[in-house]
């Protein structure tokens, strides 16, 4: 099972809202080819750490993949290389952050240096190393320390 963080404006779309959604919803939006990428990648039951942007800029939720990748119905077509242009996926929430874990506090930590929201920050989707998923997930009261 791997981890990867979705990055989301909560203007737009918060955690909130996706606790608050009664179905699984479809995160759909990523235009950036890399983040598509990684989007291309999930597997159900993997995990995601939610990121609200903006002025919050933390980790704020947990979520689970319970659709993988399929094409965008509102974006339709396929790349040069055939695959589809544009993805998305399925969550749901799991649980909100008993402390969520700010960017500037990610930054301070030393062992989170190569950190993808750190290194491209332009990422809306990305997957997380254990190591570093262990971390967060435990500053953000997922995992017991």
């Amino acid at each position: 099972m791997a981890t990867y963080l979705f990055k989301t404006e909560p203007s737009e779309f918060s955690f909130a809202d996706l606790q608050a959604a009664k179905a699984p919803s479809v995160w759909d939006g990523v235009s950036n080819a890399a983040a598509i990428g990684f989007l291309r990648r999930v597997k159900v039951g993997d995990e995601v750490l939610i990121y609200h942007t903006g002025d919050e800029k933390a980790v704020v939720g947990l979520a689970a993949v319970t659709g993988g990748p399929r094409e965008d119905p509102k974006r339709p077509g396929l790349t040069a290389k055939g695959e589809t242009k544009f993805v998305v996926v399925e969550l749901k929430a799991l649980k909100p952050a008993a402390s969520p874990m700010t960017l500037a506090t990610i930054k301070q930590d030393k062992r989170l240096a190569n950190l993808p929201l750190l290194k491209q920050s332009r990422l809306s989707v990305m997957e997380i190393e254990p190591a570093a998923a262990k971390i967060i997930k435990q500053a953000c009261g997922f995992l017991k320390a």
